[in-house]
């Protein structure tokens, strides 16, 4: 019998950092400037891609989460949106008081900053201008969705929906199959500038940072959950967990949702409630992983030698938290959904998106399993609420 041995997305990446690390001791300048040059074809393209991936799962998202709802659907969104914000405030006011004495900071570090004064150049670069700001395709995406939502008629909706599909099909198979192979040219020409030992020590510290934060912030919804359902806590988070392992496999919220829905109705939600609020949540419900964005942005760019301020932050949340909304269920996806945001808000550059993009792929699982976790907390409050 033929074994298929299939390497995730996850190990993809950890194959791409370590490749980039070891290979750029050894490469010649000259054929590690081959990586660069299709880091920089890559990048634009992202960057001609995002406005697209921004319109084509914001608008139709928006625009059907009004269909055949009611009252039940407005608050289970609205919570779901709040305890994606919340998320988001907990990340960063955790972040603020624990990165300036985890992270150092460093002037060598520059190079994320302005990498072309330290890295090596591509050989020739092909600018591939977006069809539009990232501004103004969130905004059109907010106009076309709240219009779909209130109209009777379907044919835009329809035509939007196959937009997303064609957008779904540009990240499953292009973006995120090459994403390994950008984030090798980055750790290549990281490793060249000799910047590389410091960025990985950071990595280590941050990733078990926000894991504990995850514990804690599950932790805080079913206290919540569980005062306002009036049930145990720990008791029903703990009937959470075969979903939470699930999930750490799975690397998806939809692939979990029966599994999830099976923890639900144990935890005593009534299975009318149940059938709703989960599948919605595993849509719309993203806690875990805007606070991997948030605390991942901050971490970047303290490792940058860049201020972060509440004022900058504050902003940056409030709109993560719709643009999550719309995060394609693949591993990854979310990240993709908010490069966006990070550009026109934070002002990441190409390298540091990379960066952003290794960081949450090495954390992806955990941030999955946090917001199907989550879920279960919804549930029981929208389940209170409704008697």
């Amino acid at each position: 019998m033929a074994w298929k041995f299939r390497v995730s997305l996850l190990g993809w990446v950890a194959i791409a950092i370590a490749g980039g690390i070891l290979l750029g001791q050894i490469l010649p300048a000259g054929i590690a400037r081959l990586f660069v040059t299709f880091n920089s074809l890559f990048g634009n393209f992202l960057s001609f891609s995002i406005p697209l991936i921004i319109l084509g799962l914001v608008a139709p998202a928006i625009g059907e989460l009004e269909k055949g709802a009611g009252r039940l659907l407005v608050i289970t969104t609205l919570i779901a949106y709040g305890s994606t914000i919340f998320s988001g405030f907990l990340a960063y006011f955790s972040g603020s008081a624990v990165f300036p004495y985890i992270l150092t900071e460093n002037v060598e570090l520059a190079v994320l900053e302005n990498p072309e004064d330290f890295m090596l150049t591509p050989y020739f670069t092909v600018v591939m201008p977006p069809l539009m700001g990232i501004m103004t395709s969130l905004l059109l995406a907010f106009v076309i969705g709240l219009g779909l939502s209130s109209i009777k008629g379907t044919t835009l909706q329809a035509c939007f929906a196959d937009f997303r599909d064609i957008v779904m099909k540009l990240i499953g198979s292009v973006i995120v199959p090459l994403l390994p192979l950008h984030i090798f040219g980055i750790f290549l020409n990281i490793t060249v500038s000799g910047q590389v030992v410091v960025i990985i020590l950071m990595f280590m510290k941050v990733i078990v940072f926000i894991f504990a934060l995850h514990i804690a912030l599950l932790l805080l919804q079913f206290m919540i959950a569980g005062a306002v359902a009036k049930k145990h806590p720990f008791a029903t988070l703990k009937n959470m967990l075969p979903a939470y392992l699930t999930a750490l496999g799975t690397q998806s919220s939809a692939a979990t949702i029966p599994v999830t829905l099976r923890q639900v109705l144990k935890n005593g939600v009534r299975e009318n409630i149940a059938v709703f609020t989960v599948p919605l949540c595993a849509t719309i419900h993203l806690s875990g992983s805007t606070m991997k964005i948030v605390a991942c942005a901050m971490a970047v760019m303290f490792m940058a030698g860049e201020s972060v301020t509440l004022s900058q932050y504050g902003g940056f949340i409030l709109m993560l938290g719709i643009t999550m909304v719309a995060a394609p269920g693949v591993p990854g996806g979310a990240i993709m959904a908010a490069l966006g945001l990070l550009g026109s808000m934070l002002g990441f550059n190409e390298t540091l998106q990379a960066l952003m993009i290794a960081l949450y792929i090495a954390m992806d699982s955990f941030g999955t399993a946090c917001n199907v976790t989550g879920d279960g907390a919804i549930a029981m409050v929208v389940d209170r609420i409704a008697k």
